[in-house]
């Protein structure tokens, strides 16, 4: 017996078309690339995105045909989002921080037949233009006044493009299964992954989004999303957006702290997210200038563990409630969220500090388990870590073009994570299985251990690799960016160390650097790091 309900197909139009229609007046904010602020409603965007669609069609894009985006958070990009997926084609959004040679991979493995590039970014493509020669034409992000002289085969104007055409289009109706958007993995080692969404999937995890115990996004919420919609769909916050009509700030090209700032007292939003890196740089503007964010109410986390320094700070120099969020490009891309609860109120503080370093439990949607070498199950005590494993209606089945399946188990996504879970569901990612350090039978968390030494005043950034060792096979070394005018030495941060960390974790040495490397998402990147100094322990033995 089947429930007698009207089978409507979810899609990414029905988003705008009720964004358009419940939240019309719903304010979109952006910092242009021309430098200026920019600001009109979501029925605005709606009109557009429409016109978007004409245009596609007489381009003549069929639907699943790849149509690529290199841009920063816009609202042009805004527009594109709804404006391509709509037509039943599938929006690529393209990272611009990736290396060259893996921005021709990745056009040419999508076989992107247009890109749509912010001004910023037409550099990067006018040097690659020979390599991704499939590219039927470029549309440049701007208008008429701001089109610059370039080297790329067909390029056009952006709003020269879209005012030639109507604002009325009747979306189309399709298989709701059918792709709406993709992204790739930034591709540590080998070849970047292509991830493609669906509209069902992409509608679904919006919805899950938004709720109190998740992003908490209402008519009466303002987000600044500094997490990029040129990566894992902003989080898909530009679809949750349209469901709530919550008002949004894009910081386009102003990443830093000054820039943000600026935006957070014009705008008053209550809500940020972004990855810990751009929160440093924000804390430290904020210190700078003495001044408070008093707007902001939640701070979302993603990409990379944030240390308790930076919940602290948050916390007592500004009243927000830092939110640690966990999930993957492959996961659409949220699994698992932090966010407050009764539970914590009634906490003693730093009891409550330590709660919040976890990345949360998961949200509706998302399973996940921890698994052994063997593929058993491990219990959820907080101690017992293992391979975590995911599944739900927003996790892929498969990469693009059937690569890398041996990422799945038993219809289960392994994340590559070492991970614990708790009585209580929360999760706490111990390491990337890659980059836990085994010593002498024993596992050390690089991400713990980083995230210990950060706290310290003078230490700008840390991180933590496993080189070879004579005795205990592995063993962990720091390696460290000293803050401008600091003089600490490596037995300072030894002796910082000592009282907050078992002994067995101390690393062998401590290392002064310039600069780390990072990956297209922000990531430290590791792999080159422990190249470079697999042998240094036991050449420092030899010496």
């Amino acid at each position: 017996m089947l429930g007698q309900i009207m089978d409507r197909p979810l899609l990414i139009s029905s988003l705008l078309e009720h964004a358009e229609t419940t939240h019309g007046c719903s304010e979109i904010v952006s910092r242009r690339c021309e430098g200026d602020i920019h600001r009109y409603t979501m029925r605005d965007a709606a009109k557009r995105a429409r016109k978007i669609a004409n245009l596609l069609g007489r381009l003549g894009i069929n639907q699943g045909d790849r149509i690529g985006t290199l841009a920063w958070n816009n609202y042009r990009h805004y527009e594109l989002y709804y404006g391509i997926s709509g037509t039943g084609a599938v929006l690529h959004t393209i990272n611009p921080r990736l290396f060259a040679e893996q921005l021709v991979y990745i056009i040419n493995h999508a076989e992107d037949r247009w890109i749509f590039v912010d001004l910023t970014f037409v550099p990067l493509l006018e040097a690659i233009k020979d390599q991704i020669s499939a590219v039927e034409g470029f549309i440049v992000m701007c208008d008429e006044s701001h089109m610059p002289e370039t080297s790329l085969n067909n390029a056009h104007c952006y709003e020269t493009m879209i005012a030639a055409e109507s604002d009325e289009y009747e979306w189309p109706e399709f298989d709701e299964r059918s792709a709406c958007s993709m992204c790739y993995t930034s591709g540590t080692t080998g070849n970047p992954k292509g991830v493609v969404y669906s509209h069902r999937s992409t509608v679904i995890h919006a919805l899950s989004s938004i709720g109190e115990e998740v992003m908490g996004l209402a008519s009466t919420s303002c987000f600044l999303p500094v997490v990029p919609m040129f990566h894992v769909n902003a989080w898909g916050t530009p679809y949750s957006a349209a469901i709530t009509g919550a008002k949004q700030v894009f910081p386009g090209p102003g990443m830093d702290g000054a820039s943000l700032w600026e935006l957070i007292e014009a705008e008053e939003p209550d809500l940020l997210l972004g990855v810990p890196t751009v929160w440093l740089m924000l804390l430290n503007h904020m210190d700078s200038i003495g001044k408070k964010l008093d707007s902001v109410e939640n701070v979302i986390v993603g990409g990379s563990a944030a240390p308790i320094s930076m919940i602290r700070a948050f916390q007592e120099k500004h009243d927000a409630f830092l939110i640690h969020a966990w999930g993957m490009t492959e996961m659409s891309p949220i699994g698992t969220l932090n966010s407050r609860n009764k539970h914590m109120e009634n906490m003693p503080l730093e009891e409550r500090y330590q709660l919040q370093a976890k990345q949360g439990r998961p949200i509706f949607g998302v399973e996940m388990k921890i698994i052994d070498d063997n593929n058993n199950e491990l219990p959820r005590d907080g101690v017992a870590y293992g391979r975590l494993m995911v599944r739900g209606p927003w996790i892929i089945n498969g990469y693009y073009k059937n690569e890398a399946a041996d990422n799945f188990v038993d219809g289960w996504f392994d994340t590559g994570d070492v991970a614990t879970i708790d009585d209580k569901n929360y999760l706490t990612i111990v390491d990337r299985s890659k980059d836990v350090i085994k010593s002498g039978g024993e596992w050390i968390s690089s991400i713990d251990l980083e995230n210990v030494a950060v706290g310290h005043p003078e230490l700008a950034e840390c991180c933590v690799i496993g080189v070879r060792h004579a005795k205990w096979d592995e063993r962990p070394i720091l390696l460290v960016i000293r803050n401008e005018g600091s003089s600490i030495d490596e037995q300072g941060v030894l002796d910082y160390l000592e009282d907050k960390i078992v002994k067995w974790w101390t690393p062998d040495a401590v290392v002064f650097v310039d600069e780390l490397p990072h990956t297209a998402t922000g990531k430290l990147h590791k792999v080159p790091l422990r190249q470079k100094y697999e042998n240094y322990l036991l050449e420092l033995e030899g010496a």
